[in-house]
């Protein structure tokens, strides 16, 4: 275990100095090719040890102490913690990628486009390419977004959303909730596209016993998120939301119960005659929390019925009026069926 926490507090170190030192003008090709080793040897560190509670409390202790030691030397470093780890690779690639004394030497092996990536040579990832080889996927979206069926979505959050469900299916059941934690960590700052991703993953059209059970754990997943499922259901379009409740009951009662939330903070102003929310961050219309009730109206007559009944009890248990401003039940009821 010593000779693990010294691997682990040498490969922070390494992560810092490729993103802030000018030491990176000495690298030559086998340097980076190491440093990407080492990078990879800390995410098999995470995937062996996560479930592990006294080993990772040991790996989190020796984390906290090496990232104080580096910010003493370099004070722009970000600190790495245990769910970083997983995606040590990417780290170290845009911590090079920033550095602007990263020789154009180790550019060229980066972005060399002469042969594809070969993933696995002796036994770690090889770097020749690599940059490439994520230009290629992304602008693959771009070329082909015109020519497929028109999504909410977008091309590059469906491929991405597919890769999502595959990286989840490779791992454990045990890593996938870590591993899902670790990816919002490293989505802050664009969070939407991230909701994006998630809807693209759980609106894949595979129906195989194995696809459901990842679409089940990616709900439950984010149903425990409720801070992102607020962000989702406040940035997505109504209909990519319509969309997802059509094709989990799960995700529909989450959804409702969001709506009902944003309309039971609404209070009515006389004299703009108008329902409106005081206290909500960020605020929704009584306009946009009827156009997400009217979108899942016109879904289907059975789930719509569903949501018509609860709207209805609520409705009746303030009093069952129909005079505008008296029931926020009753005026949402009223404007859908306008």
């Amino acid at each position: 275990m010593e000779a693990t926490l010294k691997n682990l507090w040498s490969t922070v170190e390494l992560v810092a100095v490729a993103a802030h030192s000018d030491v990176v003008e000495q690298w030559d090709g086998q340097t980076l090719t190491r440093a990407f080793h080492w990078a990879q040897y800390c995410q098999h560190l995470f995937h062996r040890f996560h479930d592990n509670p006294t080993i990772r409390r040991v790996m989190e202790k020796q984390l906290q102490l090496v990232n104080e030691s580096v910010s003493v030397v370099f004070p722009e470093h970000t600190a790495v913690s245990f769910s970083d780890l997983s995606r040590c690779q990417h780290l170290l690639l845009v911590g090079l990628l920033h550095n602007t004394k990263l020789p154009v030497s180790l550019l060229r092996i980066l972005f060399d486009t002469s042969s594809p990536v070969n993933k696995e040579q002796a036994g770690y990832r090889n770097v020749t390419g690599l940059c490439s080889s994520m230009i290629e996927c992304k602008s693959a979206c771009k070329v082909l977004s015109p020519l497929v069926e028109v999504s909410d979505v977008g091309a590059d959050a469906e491929v991405q959303g597919v890769l999502l469900m595959e990286r989840l299916e490779a791992l454990l059941s045990q890593s996938r909730e870590p591993f899902l934690d670790s990816v919002l960590q490293g989505c802050e700052g664009a969070a939407e596209h991230f909701c994006l991703v998630i809807a693209a993953a759980l609106l894949t059209r595979k129906t195989a016993a194995a696809q459901t059970t990842l679409e089940d754990f990616l709900l439950d997943w984010l149903l425990h998120k409720h801070s992102l499922l607020q962000h989702m259901c406040y940035t997505l379009p109504a209909s990519l939301l319509t969309d997802l409740a059509k094709r989990h009951v799960k995700f529909r009662e989450a959804y409702c119960n969001v709506l009902k939330k944003w309309a039971s903070d609404m209070e009515y102003s006389i004299s703009d005659g108008e329902w409106f929310q005081a206290s909500t961050n960020p605020t929704v219309s009584f306009q946009k929390l009827t156009e997400h009730f009217r979108s899942l109206s016109e879904a289907s007559p059975s789930l719509w019925e569903h949501v018509e009944n609860q709207l209805n009890a609520l409705k009746v248990s303030d009093g069952d009026f129909d005079v505008r401003g008296l029931s926020v039940w009753g005026d949402l009821l009223s404007e859908i069926h306008k």
